[in-house]
């Protein structure tokens, strides 16, 4: 986790925090501020499941690390959506 710097964990996170949030349909509701705080937050999530298979978590960047840190954040979103009562919506056809 000592491979990146500061940028990195802000580009990583945002860009995790932002597929996720398109993905569990959050999107509306999240800013910049919020996808990147979730994505950094699902990085540490993911590792930290991924250490308890013995797989590496976050490595660097990488998109092996950016894969991490979106499944960790769609875990982070489905719970938060659970605890809140948001659901994803589809259009009905």
């Amino acid at each position: 986790m000592n491979t990146m710097g500061i940028i990195g964990w802000l580009i990583l996170g945002g860009l995790a925090g932002w597929v996720a949030s398109k993905i569990t349909g959050n999107d509306a509701s999240m800013g910049v501020g919020m996808n990147i705080l979730v994505g950094i937050i699902g990085a540490f999530i993911g590792g930290w499941i991924l250490s308890l298979f013995g797989a590496m978590g976050v490595s660097g960047f990488n998109i092996w690390s950016f894969l991490v840190a979106l499944a960790g954040a769609v875990i982070l979103l489905v719970i938060v959506n659970a605890f809140t009562g948001k659901k994803r919506y589809r259009a009905n056809t």
